[in-house]
């Protein structure tokens, strides 16, 4: 039986989300606490291929909705690599939330074009794996920015600058990374609108926002490459007040946030879009993680991850 198995992960902007729609850098993390695997079988017995997942079970030519991104990509791969088109079993596993920040509908993608590669025995590179990511993140998002795929199939930290090649960033950090569902789907839509007409109304007050949050994330980088594990906490405290002040924060993202401060966090902002998803809060050590994870739960997140820092 000719089978395949496709593996990749979250990912989280660490800093820069909002600043970089207007040119500012923003740094993405690969975060491997929080994987998706897809394994595909051949079944010459079936008359259509299935897929399995979370969301929907079924033939794969009744895939929509949410769906039809994957759906439309497995299509793709499937009439490329194999000329027999025999039919299949695809099954999706992921423990990454959606619509939270953290890259799930890239991460699904990702690990379905290495499935299958891995099925037909194909070599695939990193530039056509991202190129193949792209059809369904175009489908789903419209015209995404490609941080997504790129970090869920990335093993080191990743530097982007809007119309730029993402760079790998170098990584010396010795700490944890405490990510915390609010339980709220983050508004990407509304919280860039909102940005950008604060940036339109009223740009003396944005603009030095936008370019305060350009500056932290080059200290930031500085911060990881030298293990300025105390001053990284204290740029991504500022960070969060100038998301706050571009109001892209919500009443459940402050509390978590401030409930992570009050418990020792050396440093703690939401990650994506805002209002809703994700937080996350810096830890030192291992039980300072764990405690941070505990009392986020406690205070509401529905779910929580640790990232060594060292591991990326």
């Amino acid at each position: 039986m000719q089978t395949g198995v496709g593996q990749s992960h979250a990912k989280i902007i660490l800093i820069g989300e909002h600043a970089v729609v207007y040119g500012q850098p923003a740094i993405a993390l690969p975060i491997f606490a929080v994987q998706a695997r897809v394994t595909v079988t051949l079944e010459p017995a079936l008359q259509t291929p299935q897929i399995k997942s979370t969301y929907y079970n079924g033939p794969l030519e009744q895939a929509v909705g949410q769906m039809q991104g994957i759906r439309r990509l497995i299509e793709q791969l499937w009439h490329a690599l194999d000329p027999n088109l025999t039919p299949f079993e695809l099954t999706i596993e992921s423990n990454l939330p959606p619509e939270r920040g953290m890259g799930s509908s890239a991460a699904t993608a990702v690990a379905i074009i290495r499935a299958l590669f891995a099925t037909y025995h194909q070599e695939l590179s990193q530039q056509r794996l991202l190129k193949l990511a792209a059809l369904s993140e175009n489908l789903i998002h419209g015209n995404p920015s490609g941080i997504d795929a790129a970090t869920t199939g990335a093993t080191t930290p990743l530097w982007f600058v809007k119309g730029q090649p993402l760079q790998p960033l170098p990584i010396n950090l010795k700490g944890y990374l405490v990510i915390a569902d609010s339980g709220q789907k983050g508004q990407t839509g509304a919280a860039v609108k909102s940005v950008q007409n604060q940036m339109m109304s009223n740009p003396e007050q944005t603009q030095p926002l936008i370019d305060h949050l350009g500056y932290l994330t080059q200290q930031v980088a500085r911060n990881i490459a030298q293990n300025e594990l105390t001053v990284l906490g204290a740029n991504l405290n500022r960070a969060q007040l100038d998301l706050r002040a571009l109001g892209v924060s919500n009443a459940r993202v402050d509390h978590l946030i401030d409930v992570a401060n009050q418990t020792g966090s050396l440093g703690t902002k939401l990650t994506g879009g805002g209002r809703g998803g994700c937080i996350i809060a810096l830890a030192a050590t291992q039980s300072a993680a764990d405690d941070l994870a505990q009392a986020l739960s406690a205070a509401g997140a529905i779910k929580t991850w640790i990232q060594p820092l060292h591991a990326l």
